[in-house]
């Protein structure tokens, strides 16, 4: 499977983004996927997943209310509503795919080239 993350961008505080992540080659329907982010200095971290169907989906506490996952097999994407963005959002996001959502980023089987957002003041 080979994923492309696109979306990010610069944006300020309490504005909004949408992330999308396009799944080529074996049948992405197959698998969860995931966000995953990177801040600088810091290790990557969960951000939301979906199971395989869309009917299961969760995000992380440090962004529930304000995040949304979602996905639409038949486009082979995976989405990330981000609203109410904060500087502390700023980071590389990442999608990842594998067979169930983890927390632990090690886990996954595939990733994402990764997509930059930066949330100003």
């Amino acid at each position: 499977v080979q994923l492309q993350a696109s979306g990010g961008g610069l944006v300020q505080a309490g504005g909004s983004l949408t992330l999308s992540c396009s799944a080529s080659g074996r049948t992405s329907s197959d698998y969860a996927m995931a966000w995953f982010r990177q801040a600088p200095g810091k290790e990557r971290e969960f951000v939301g997943g979906v199971t395989w169907s869309g009917g299961y989906t969760t995000v992380a506490d440090s962004v529930k209310g304000r995040f949304t996952i979602s996905r639409d097999n038949d486009k082979n994407t995976v989405y990330l509503l981000m609203n109410s963005l904060r500087t502390e959002d700023t980071a590389v996001y990442y999608c990842a795919a594998g067979d169930s959502i983890e927390y632990d980023y090690r886990r996954y089987d595939y990733w994402g080239q990764g997509t930059q957002v930066t949330v100003s003041s």
